[in-house]
């Protein structure tokens, strides 16, 4: 498989953060994709939808709960979801996209834009020092042919 990162359009990395812009809210209601900036949830997904999955457009904690769309997963493999909290709860939890070898694409406040950082520089910070899960996205975005 292509490397995750390389599949990605430029301006994917020039997302800003906006933590007002998450799945479901009235600001994304208004002006979908990511050109206004994102939360780290709506940028996952639109990472995941840009490599043919389809997410739901769920918050940290209804993420973790879902039985629909996803499943959890002792381990990660590329394109999944990984939840990250200063506790093992869900709740809030900051996601990012596992693209393989110890690395995770997220978009936070603390960065400003995308960035990729080992599972050793989440821990290394309190809010996101737990890795609360895994969850693999199981729908495909649906192909004419």
């Amino acid at each position: 498989m292509e490397p995750i990162l390389a599949r990605l359009p430029a301006d994917f990395w020039t997302v800003r953060y906006d933590g007002s812009r998450f799945p479901g809210s009235a600001a994304v209601a208004r002006r979908p994709g990511l050109a206004h900036g994102a939360n780290c949830q709506l940028f996952a997904y639109e990472v995941l939808r840009h490599c043919g999955l389809l997410p739901p457009p769920l918050r940290s904690s209804d993420l973790w709960s879902d039985t629909g769309s996803t499943v959890r997963v002792p381990v990660p493999v590329p394109l999944d979801l990984l939840l990250f909290s200063a506790s093992d709860d869900a709740y809030g939890a900051h996601v990012g996209v596992w693209v393989g070898d110890d690395a995770v694409l997220h978009l936070c406040a603390e960065a400003g834009t995308p960035t990729v950082w080992s599972l050793a520089d989440f821990a290394a910070r309190e809010r996101y020092r737990v890795v609360v899960g895994v969850k693999r996205v199981t729908v495909r975005v649906a192909t004419t042919g």
